[in-house]
């Protein structure tokens, strides 16, 4: 026969492990494009501080990692450089994907310091397509200094790859098969570049330090050179702009809508505006590509 006082001691214990249980800081785990990544980050490390919220981020996969992640319940948030595409839809029909644009970025073509003191300053789409497929296989070719063109691919699926292969051909889905050396995240497209001679990568702007790597001009119909900067990017001039988002699964709950509510926040679009990309009041009136 159990004792009371042993039944009392048992039953004070399980009441005590649900409050611990009720009090215990929420989780969310966010998932997906390194671009959006520096943002999130920071306003993380915030929220943590200021709230106790445990919030998890990770780049495993890029864009297309955030997206698929959020459809398998194995994240609350995907971060995305590209929108939620209609074959995103088909492939997670039971996912409401809600995504909420958090600032605007321009994409670049970046090369490695070695080309640009060389006079490598611009390409226009066709060059980059040339480049890109192997057409021209050595920089003196557009004008350059002879160098052996290295071109270091983003991995199919990553944001920046979809929208530069979209600006190309079209549709991201028309690009070509190619066999290039491939780089996941920006980090790494920027070292690499960097450290090689003769190269070329797809690259966020912001990401383009002017002294490792640098960011080309694109040049239009009309031949002139159009930079990826604030002021282009506003004016919806430059080509290669893009939406940066944030996706839930149905409109944002409990804690992942207090993160999403600090990044447009005006703290949070201080971040933005910090880590090179134009804020919502600058840049959001230009729809995503």
């Amino acid at each position: 026969m159990k004792r009371p006082g042993r039944v009392r001691v048992l039953a004070l214990s399980a009441l005590a492990a649900l409050l611990g249980a009720a009090a215990a800081p929420a989780t969310v785990r966010v998932q997906g494009s390194t671009t959006v990544n520096p943002v999130v980050v920071e306003a993380a490390a915030a929220l943590t501080r200021e709230t106790g919220i445990r919030i998890l981020v990770d780049t495993a996969g890029g864009s297309s990692g955030g997206i698929a992640a959020l459809a398998d319940g194995r994240a609350e948030v995907a971060m995305s450089s590209r929108p939620v595409s209609a074959d995103d839809r088909k492939r997670y029909p039971r996912t409401r994907f809600e995504p909420v644009a958090i600032g605007v970025d321009a994409l670049a073509l970046v090369v490695s310091r070695d080309l640009w003191e060389g006079g490598v300053r611009s390409l226009d789409r066709e060059a980059a397509a040339a480049l890109y497929e192997g057409r021209v296989s050595n920089w003196r070719q557009l004008g350059g200094p002879d160098r052996r063109v290295v071109f270091f691919n983003k991995e199919p699926g990553r944001g920046t790859w979809e929208v530069f292969a979209g600006w190309l051909y079209g549709d991201a889905a028309a690009a070509p098969l190619v066999s290039l050396p491939e780089v996941g995240s920006n980090e790494e497209a920027r070292s690499k570049v960097a450290s090689t001679p003769g190269a070329i990568t797809q690259l966020s702007a912001a990401w383009a330090d002017g002294q490792r790597v640098f960011a080309l001009a694109l040049r239009g119909a009309g031949g002139a050179p159009i930079s990826p900067d604030a002021e282009a990017v506003a004016a919806g001039r430059y080509p290669l702009a893009r939406r940066l988002w944030l996706i839930t699964d149905g409109p944002a709950r409990g804690e992942a809508a207090r993160l999403l509510e600090f990044v447009l926040g005006p703290r949070g679009q201080e971040l933005v505006r910090r880590h090179g990309y134009l804020p919502l009041a600058a840049g959001g009136a230009r729809e995503a590509p």
